[in-house]
């Protein structure tokens, strides 16, 4: 029997609310518009249950992303952004306490937006991982290539913490390089409480793309987490500016065929469903 499927990356906004100022250039113009838990219904049929992830650093997105995850039944958990440098454990308060709080799964911060490569090493911040350690939450990684040092030092410096690195890290996958993010992305593996996502790699790759284009990073990843520590994310509607829906599930399906039935489940959702704590 096969397990339930699970997103375990997605996201929601409406610009007409927030302001998305990264949605202003000329290259995310395709996704420059609303999108609501029904358009996550109807461009994610034969998922069972997502996992809505931050994208502003506003504690009151989180907060209505929330209250968006219980009134919409196939949303099971939201990663949220705090002030990891601020009021941490207040902020974690607020949102727990919050309409949905018993849905936050996670945190996130916009790292790879940090112009400090060693962001995650500083003293205040693990302070901020700390109080995401206490409260019994995830922490999600978003960084590129260059910040993989200080990513090390952070998963080091907490090892109680589950870390969750998405888009595998954004590997650059464009030009066709995998070094030396594949002997990073090992170096993180080695550490038992990180765990990856297999999601963005169509953005990385960007348009016209192949499934064998993503292969050696897919690839890369088995090796080195094996699966399960791995989990399967959409990156919707980000995605849309590379691919469909459905193209970015079923290539990500093409990715893990040599694995056997059990594997595969773990990757499509028993992963992300014992990770971030999703109710059945």
């Amino acid at each position: 029997m096969t397990g339930r499927r699970v997103d375990a990356h997605h996201h929601l906004w409406q610009t007409s609310v927030r302001r998305h100022a990264w949605l202003d250039g000329d290259d995310t113009a395709a996704i420059r518009r609303d999108y609501t838990p029904a358009d996550l219904r109807a461009a994610a049929p034969g998922i069972d249950a997502t996992v809505l992830v931050q994208v502003l650093p506003d504690l009151e997105e989180s907060v209505e992303f929330l209250a968006t995850a219980a009134a919409e039944p196939l949303i099971a958990g939201v990663v949220g952004w705090i002030d990891l440098t601020g009021s941490p454990s207040r902020d974690i308060e607020r949102l727990r306490s919050a309409p949905g709080g018993e849905l936050l799964s996670g945190i996130r911060h916009l790292v790879q937006a940090e112009p400090d490569p060693r962001w995650l090493a500083r003293h205040d911040v693990l302070g901020g991982l700390a109080a995401v350690r206490d409260a019994g939450l995830v922490y999600d990684l978003l960084v590129v290539p260059h910040q993989f040092p200080a990513a090390i030092t952070a998963v080091r410096a907490l090892p109680d913490l589950t870390f969750v690195l998405d888009h595998l890290g954004k590997p650059p996958i464009a030009s066709g390089e995998l070094e030396p993010w594949a002997t990073d992305l090992a170096t993180l593996a080695r550490e038992p409480n990180v765990v990856a996502k297999l999601s963005g790699l169509v953005t990385e790759a960007g348009r016209p793309w192949r499934v064998e284009d993503l292969r050696p990073y897919a690839e890369t990843a088995l090796e080195a987490f094996g699966p399960d520590r791995l989990m399967l994310g959409s990156d919707w509607p980000v995605c849309l500016l590379a691919g469909t829906y459905a193209e970015v599930m079923a290539a990500a399906d093409s990715l893990i065929d040599g694995l056997t039935p059990a594997e595969r489940d773990a990757v499509r959702g028993g992963t992300a469903s014992r990770v971030y704590g999703l109710a059945p």
